[in-house]
């Protein structure tokens, strides 16, 4: 009868990771079982056989499709990280206060309770930590970049070999425009949605969000 509550406990502590993380799963099966259906008409397409459900995931068609989007959310997380430190936008719930020093500006302090080891270890560990969101965020998006680019210039190949074209390098393909068209046209989707959540959290509320301001707060308002 005990675990009942502490999984109920669970569940509380941890539902906004837990549902994403879900819904997550959920589209990652439906993107990879709809490319796997969309890739064997495009191979059927080339007078080329369909492949199976395990040799997909090692294509290039779905590699590419997962990196290229997974690439641009890391880039626009790791920047709105960086950006907030030192830029400000009067009235919205996503910019520091413009006039006072917030909480996240403090020195961090070792005999605090419960403070997280690095803090209590100072010197590189915590330097390392201080900025570790960060550098977390960054090797994401470079990891996805690379993955990104193996699987584009892999899937390319594949067409040009089915189709009788000759092979790209991967000089010739970082030169040319696929590669970049697909990068640039998922990064200014996040940079858009970065800025209209920016603006419209002046002037638009949602109540119990925090990610918006309270619903009486003022437009010029700033910060949470």
């Amino acid at each position: 009868m005990g675990e009942r509550p502490e999984f109920m406990k669970f569940l509380k502590n941890n539902g906004l990771s837990i549902v994403f993380f879900l819904l997550f799963v959920g589209s990652f099966i439906g993107q990879t079982l709809l490319g796997f259906t969309e890739h064997n008409r495009d191979l059927a397409e080339l007078n080329s056989s369909e492949i199976g459900l395990g040799e997909y995931l090692f294509s290039g068609h779905f590699i590419e499709s997962t990196f290229e989007n997974w690439e641009s959310e890391f880039l626009q997380m790791a920047l709105f990280v960086v950006l907030t430190i030192y830029l400000q936008q009067k009235g919205s719930s996503e910019s520091k206060d413009l006039n006072k020093n917030e909480e996240v500006d403090r020195e961090p302090d070792p005999n605090r309770k419960d403070a997280p080891w690095p803090v209590r270890k100072g010197g590189l560990f915590l330097k390392l930590y201080r900025n570790s969101l960060t550098i977390s965020l960054l090797l994401l998006f470079l990891i996805s970049f690379m993955l990104h680019f193996y699987g584009s210039l892999k899937d390319e190949n594949a067409e040009n070999f089915l189709s009788g074209k000759p092979l790209e390098s991967a000089i010739e393909y970082v030169t040319g425009s696929r590669f970049w068209f697909e990068s640039f046209q998922n990064w200014q989707s996040e940079f858009l949605s970065v800025f209209v959540l920016v603006v419209f959290s002046i002037y638009l509320r949602q109540k119990g969000s925090p990610q918006s301001k309270p619903v009486d707060a003022p437009n010029s308002e700033t910060g949470e």
